[in-house]
């Protein structure tokens, strides 16, 4: 069934209060001296969403580089003997050749084979895994696993508030910090890097197409001194806070749980198949339901639409797609592109209007506009 949403535009801005409630972050204080416009909260968490203005965030990251404050990555950590079993019971990816200092996409599934989270895992040690999660409380999905399956096993969010420098100039500025070493971090990779005497996991990864870091901050004190030290190094190429822009993380199809996917829809609708192991012999919850969607077919997948039209407003809710008076799914994120000059966007079609070139009809709060099917990146 095609959920219909309600487009009308909100009536105000509502504020956000920030409250006890609404975890600050050790470099919440920093992101704000600066001059923070918006927060979202991701987790629990503060999650900065604009410092300069949207378009101004989008081409600064895209030319300069920027330190982003995202703590609300939070670290769900097993650890003890049965961790690895506990992990690959989680994840419907095949974590046998996950080797320590690797990380890996790894979709979360429930029994039915629907998304429960898109976090990236990654093995710190033989017996000590990570998942790096999105937004939703994973940590008791997982104790429920453990619990009902009597494993011997550790399961906790450890204090580690993630910082993540990205954009063109990001390699530069690490080194600049951690040493030459860091230009030896492959993608997806991490090291163990010193600054002033602490041990940093430093992973060549981050929710950007621009290219960067994540550094996984394990002390708040002297995280502060990283973010003191990192702010500095990189002043000739004009850093400052970031977060994760709109415009640009849809012209790279990076898609929000919670928004582009959700619960409802299992890791195929979501164009996320490369990362499920259809053919493994493994012990992976959600993994037969899957299998058994896999043989029927989908009816609906995950993909990139140009709007055609002047700037399309922010969609709160899902809008519309029509072919010919029908409604055939939605658009979850869409926004303007100032670099490309056309809107941009994602959302999920009938399998059969999902080709490139398809036109449809896309309803938006300020009208109907044409827009046609687009491979994704945008480029």
């Amino acid at each position: 069934m095609i959920y219909t949403p309600t487009i009308q535009p909100p009536k105000n801005a509502p504020q956000l209060a920030i409250t006890r409630r609404t975890r600050s972050t050790p470099f919440s204080s920093r992101v704000e001296d600066f001059g923070v416009q918006a927060y979202t909260i991701y987790n629990h968490m503060l999650l900065p969403t604009r410092i300069r203005g949207v378009e101004e965030d989008y081409f600064h990251l895209r030319s300069k580089v920027q330190l982003w404050d995202v703590s609300c990555q939070r670290q769900v950590e097993l650890r003890g003997p049965d961790a690895a079993r506990l992990a690959q019971l989680m994840t419907v990816r095949d974590l046998r050749k996950l080797e320590i200092g690797r990380c890996a996409l790894a979709p979360i599934c429930d029994q039915d084979g629907f998304l429960l989270n898109d976090p990236v895992a990654i093995r710190v040690a033989e017996d000590r895994f990570w998942f790096s999660i999105s937004d939703l409380d994973i940590l008791l999905w997982a104790q429920g696993i453990a619990l009902g399956m009597k494993l011997d096993v550790q399961i906790f969010e450890p204090e580690i508030w993630p910082l993540a420098v990205q954009g063109p100039k990001a390699e530069d500025v690490v080194v600049a910090v951690f040493g030459e070493a860091v230009r030896k971090t492959k993608f997806f990779r991490f090291d163990n890097l010193d600054f002033r005497g602490h041990k940093f996991l430093v992973a060549r990864s981050g929710w950007s197409a621009q290219g960067g870091f994540e550094i996984y901050v394990d002390d708040a004190a002297i995280g502060l001194q990283l973010y003191d030290a990192l702010a500095e190094a990189g002043k000739q190429f004009d850093i400052g806070p970031g977060c994760p822009n709109l415009i640009e993380r849809i012209e790279a199809g990076l898609m929000t749980y919670g928004s582009d996917i959700t619960r409802a829809d299992t890791p195929l609708e979501a164009a996320m198949e490369q990362y499920v192991s259809l053919d493994a012999d493994i012990e992976a919850i959600g993994l037969d339901a899957i299998r058994a969607v896999a043989k029927r077919g989908i009816d609906r997948r995950v993909c990139g639409l140009m709007i055609d039209g002047p700037k399309v407003p922010l969609n709160r809710n899902p809008w519309p797609v029509k072919v010919g008076g029908k409604q055939i799914g939605s658009v979850t994120s869409a926004v303007w592109s100032p670099r490309l000059e056309t809107n941009v966007s994602l959302g999920q079609l009938a399998i059969d209007c999902t080709p490139v070139g398809t036109q449809v009809t896309v309803q938006t709060p300020d009208g109907e506009f044409t827009a046609k099917v687009s491979p994704v990146p945008f480029l």
